[in-house]
């Protein structure tokens, strides 16, 4: 009888325990989806709260501007006047001048996608001379997405490679939005060992959101394509300076960028996958895209905190898209100097030190 009790009792303590277990996993699997609930909601209402103080700082700057016209309009012209309009003038472009220094990642995505950002034939028209154009890849066709050719800048000669989105939808068709196919890459690394044998520099604009992921460019190689220069640009024994322009979208835009120098324009973005994509993939939700955009570090400071790029270059105020002329003429005096200290390496040295630098990329996750 008492060993039938004690039986009783010990499958009473262990249902007991087996079921506190199974309360105390209950509860810990609640705890955490609780807890990072808030964390998703929290991180997105800190992207709307930016969201909404961004597009506040923009409408107070609009109608001061506006008010600082209309003003100028009834005014009469006296030395007060003018005096105190050119005080209000001032304090709105202080306000513009903090309101464009610290914007947020999706704000800097929407200007480094500005339809009217230059482009690489804008730089070629006022940083070069003499440019003569390369076209096709010597084994399918010729790429428009891609601009190759010969030029010289401040009187030495150099090759330049760079994406082209074009202007208008006629425009942006037919250069298929700077985004590349497989003899657009090919076409370039013939242009670069063109000017290898020649021993010109090689500048190089960035501005794409990535290779063209169509099923024609996947039959032709799209995928080789990109490898294939990713290993022949880190053999090139010149120098080889690369510009994010806009955008710098995944392989399509590493692919022409292994560069003894990488820079960035101060509203450039530089990733491995655009916000959207990213946002489907984490959340499949593309709505998150601005989410992703904070999360992804695609921005010029975030990337040369990282020494994934080497300087920053700025813009006219408001962004490069405002003053094309005042945005080359920024980047002019910084390619310059470039070449200056590139130039005086031998080959052996520059292959080396580009080797040890993109080696070092990323040793902080290590």
């Amino acid at each position: 009888m008492s060993k039938r009790r004690e039986a009783r009792e010990r499958l009473r303590r262990r249902r007991e325990l087996a079921k506190s277990r199974k309360l105390q996993a209950k509860t810990e699997a609640f705890s955490a989806t609780k807890a990072s609930e808030p964390r998703d909601k929290l991180n997105a209402a800190a992207v709307t709260n930016k969201k909404e103080v961004a597009r506040e700082r923009q409408a107070e700057i609009d109608a001061l501007e506006l008010e600082v016209a209309e003003l100028g309009r009834l005014s009469a012209p006296s030395q007060e006047t003018t005096a105190e309009i050119e005080r209000i003038r001032r304090a709105v472009e202080e306000l513009k001048h903090d309101f464009y220094t610290h914007l947020g990642a999706w704000q800097r995505l929407l200007l480094a996608r500005h339809p009217q950002r230059p482009y690489t034939d804008d730089y070629i028209r006022i940083l070069f001379e003499n440019f003569s154009e390369i076209h096709g890849d010597r084994n399918f066709s010729d790429d428009p997405a891609l601009i190759t050719g010969m030029a010289t800048f401040h009187g030495k000669p150099v090759m330049i490679v760079g994406n082209q989105k074009g202007r208008d939808t006629k425009q942006r068709l037919a250069r298929n939005f700077g985004q590349a196919k497989p003899e657009g890459y090919r076409k370039a690394l013939r242009a670069m060992e063109l000017a290898a044998k020649f021993r010109r520099p090689i500048l190089v604009f960035v501005d794409t959101q990535g290779a063209y992921p169509g099923v024609d460019a996947e039959e032709r190689g799209q995928a080789e394509a990109i490898a294939f220069n990713l290993r022949e640009m880190s053999r090139l024994p010149v120098p080889i300076i690369v510009t994010i322009t806009g955008e710098g979208g995944s392989g399509g835009a590493l692919a022409i960028a292994v560069g003894d120098r990488v820079y960035m324009l101060e509203n450039s973005v530089y990733s491995v996958i655009s916000p959207e994509g990213c946002a489907s993939i984490m959340w499949r939700d593309p709505s998150k895209a601005e989410l992703a955009a904070e999360a992804l570090k695609i921005t010029a400071p975030d990337l040369l905190e990282m020494k994934l790029i080497d300087e920053i270059v700025p813009e006219p105020e408001g962004g490069a898209h405002n003053d094309h002329q005042a945005a080359a003429k920024l980047l002019e005096p910084v390619l310059a100097r470039s070449l200056g200290e590139l130039s005086q390496l031998a080959p052996e040295r520059l292959i080396e030190q580009r080797y040890q630098k993109f080696r070092h990329m990323g040793q902080f996750f290590a």
